[in-house]
């Protein structure tokens, strides 16, 4: 296995060059790993600690990242896929967050992963005795678009023959009218993984499947922690002036490493989601009011359809969170609110998923809870960060930064840039435009070589941006590569050799679930993991 440490890589122009990535072997990293000691340990790769560590990289911090699992193993690929402003917080009044959120979303999908994040039209169905009246709902969507400057068109009502001419499974029974507003959608295990390159562009040493058995101490102070390799079983350890906790819904689990006697300072709600087959195009997502708070989305998404979500508090063991039977019906009998029976039959489930929020301890409901962002520090010194939503994912790691240069003694703050000169809107590698990226792949593949499929090219355009032509490249050097994963499936075998070489896979279910997209289409066949697994041996 190789992981992929700080030497910056080349841009990729419109014309195929060809990045350069350095690689360390796995024992090399833990190697490294042992023998430093950092200024910035973060445990955790979810999203709250890969753009705590890409933050932290870029101010000039020695950082390290470890996760138990896989980067984005857990919550973080388990999300709703969306950038957006967050529409249901104008019934409360959050004006400023909305904006606040607007603004983080266009610097994401406009100027820091253009190639990663694809603007996306929703229709807000207003039916007779629903939620919520058609003047309130076109009131709330132009608001909502002028909190974005309107960089997304103006909020509008359309007439339901319209609406139903683009979305031909949307229920027309009793519908008045048709809300419409724009946001963005991602594929959120790619934008994670491609943070986790920025960071280490950055000057980060990152390690997944390395599981935290114990914290170190100095003088009561966390300094570090104890760690095994859970893919061969090595013991190591890393030293650090700082501890970082972002395990998410482990958080308390870590803190009382610290504290044996830590109060809980989380609670968790669990979301989970659907993803079908379609039967017919959708050119715009539904967001459907259920009651006056939530909403169930369907969303077109990797040319699936994705419904969902729940929010029901959660208090088992994070690890075994799953979408159950009741998830499941609930999710299609809220569906049915708003589509056609057809496309909601069970034989069009290709996959589910479920996940954690992690919400500020306390009482109430969590579909009123705030997907605020906590910062606390324990009697070891360790800080730990919890919550917050994926848009905002870059402001959350300013926000911790801003906190580590306010510590008590500023123990960081005399070897780190302050956060307010480093760059605003630093773009994630691979950024392009995926429309000339596709282009130029399917002129000559990249490189010279058999002709890419459309939609192959449409596919690494969209996922890895510029970064394609490094897969087109390896494609083009082995024709067996080239060769599609599962004829069903845009993505071909040099997506596999790449995940491996250049983005950290060591299981089927990292490189299946996480850098492809074979297991949400259903397409994780015994035939396809086992080749995978052949691969992925292969190193």
């Amino acid at each position: 296995m190789t992981t992929l440490q700080s030497v910056p890589s080349g841009t990729h122009p419109a014309s195929g060059a060809v990045s350069s990535f350095k690689a360390a072997s796995r024992a090399e990293t833990r190697e490294q790993l042992s023998t430093a000691t950092y200024d910035l340990l973060v445990i955790g790769g979810g999203i709250l600690g890969i753009s705590t560590a890409w933050h932290a990289a870029q101010s000039g911090l020695r950082v390290a990242l470890v996760d138990a699992g896989d980067f984005a193993g857990a919550t973080s690929s388990a999300s709703s896929k969306l950038l957006h402003g967050g529409l249901r917080y104008l019934q409360t009044g959050a004006v400023k967050l909305v904006a606040e959120n607007h603004f983080e979303r266009r610097a994401v999908s406009r100027q820091v992963a253009p190639h990663l994040a694809n603007p996306l039209t929703f229709y807000l169905p207003v039916y007779k005795g629903g939620p919520h009246g058609a003047a309130k709902l076109g009131a709330g969507v132009f608001a909502y678009s002028a909190l974005s400057a309107f960089g997304d068109g103006v909020g509008h009502l359309l007439s339901p023959a319209k609406a139903a001419a683009d979305v031909p499974e949307l229920r027309t029974d009793n519908l008045k009218a048709v809300a419409v507003y724009g946001d963005d959608q991602m594929n959120d295990a790619r934008m994670a993984l491609m943070t986790v390159r920025a960071a280490v562009e950055s000057g980060a040493t990152v390690l997944n499947h390395a599981e935290v058995t114990g914290l170190r101490f100095t003088r009561g102070r966390v300094t570090g922690a104890e760690l095994k390799d859970r893919t061969d079983g090595t013991e190591f350890g890393v030293d650090a002036r700082l501890v970082l906790n972002a395990t998410g819904p482990w958080v308390d689990h870590l803190r009382r490493m610290e504290d044996a006697g830590a109060a809980p300072s989380i609670r968790l709600s669990k979301g989970a989601h659907l993803v079908l087959k379609r039967t017919s195009p959708w050119k715009a997502a539904l967001a459907t009011p259920i009651d006056k708070y939530r909403i169930t989305f369907a969303l077109p998404w990797e040319d699936m359809l994705l419904l969902g979500t729940t929010d029901e508090e959660f208090e088992g063991d994070p690890a075994e969170v799953a979408v159950t039977e009741k998830d499941t019906a609930q999710i299609l009998d809220e569906a049915a609110f708003s589509i056609r029976d057809q496309q909601l039959s069970r034989d069009l489930i290709t996959y589910s998923f479920a996940g954690l929020r992690v919400l500020p301890g306390g009482p109430g409901d969590t579909s009123k809870a705030k997907r605020e962002t906590v910062v606390t520090e324990g009697r070891g010194g360790m800080l730990s960060v919890a919550g917050g939503k994926w848009t905002t994912f870059r402001h959350i790691g300013r926000t911790v930064m801003n906190k580590l240069a306010a510590l008590p003694g500023r123990p960081l703050a005399e070897d780190m840039e302050p956060i307010a000169r480093l760059p605003r809107k630093l773009p994630l590698p691979g950024i392009a435009n995926p429309n000339a990226v596709a282009h130029r792949l399917l002129v000559d593949g990249g490189t010279p070589g058999p002709r890419m499929a459309a939609d192959t090219a449409r596919h690494l355009a969209t996922h890895y941006g510029s970064l394609a032509f490094d897969i087109a490249r390896l494609a083009a050097e082995d024709p067996a590569l080239a060769e599609r994963v599962h004829p069903d499936a845009p993505e071909i075998w040099a997506q596999v050799a790449y995940a491996r070489d250049h983005e950290w896979a060591q299981t089927a279910d990292d490189v299946l679930r996480r850098r492809t997209t074979l297991t949400i289409r259903g397409l994780a066949t015994d035939t396809v993991r086992g080749r995978v697994e052949d691969m992925l041996g292969d190193r």
